[in-house]
């Protein structure tokens, strides 16, 4: 027989767990069912020739594994347009020497969102993000990682100005 503080113990768990996915706050319309990441652009020659496709694929991956809609190039409900505007590297700090000891990538990248059913909620942002790295460093050895770094923080914010209510 089940002890009733055991019962007492699985309801609270439940009811606190519960209230934990409430509390992640994505507010997607009910109606909502469907979305679609167009390719984004590049506005600039200074970018790389992929960065563009990167950034698509890795919104359409985000939206797809953290919220309940499903990609509908034909019909969709959430719309997202947008391109990669800048992809700088410059120097930010010097030593004790005076010499230059670290650099800094620099992505910006604007983002039109359109919800069907409500066009009070449509917006368009520029977002950038950066990251730091050792000017010692050939940037060719380590673009990847901090793209990745920087795309990861950049979707963060767009996803939850789009699907919370923060």
């Amino acid at each position: 027989m089940i002890s009733p503080f055991k019962i007492l113990g699985i309801l609270f768990i439940l009811i606190i767990t519960g209230c934990t996915f409430g509390f992640k706050g994505i507010s997607i319309p009910p109606e909502a069912k469907t979305f679609y990441v167009e390719n984004f652009t590049l506005s600039s020659n200074d970018v790389p020739v992929d960065l563009n496709l990167e950034f698509t694929e890795e919104l359409r991956r985000k939206v797809r594994e953290e919220t309940r809609l499903v990609a509908d190039q034909e019909n969709p409900h959430i719309v997202f347009t947008g391109q990669v505007n800048a992809y700088r590297v410059s120097f930010v700090a010097p030593d004790d020497n005076n010499s230059i000891s670290l650099n800094r990538l620099e992505i910006r990248v604007k983002i039109n969102y359109e919800n069907t059913f409500n066009e009070e909620e449509n917006w368009s942002k520029t977002y950038s993000d950066f990251e730091d790295f050792d000017s010692n460093t050939n940037i060719q050895d380590v673009r990847d990682e901090l793209i990745d770094v920087i795309i990861e923080d950049i979707l963060e914010r767009v996803f939850n100005d789009a699907f919370t209510n923060w």
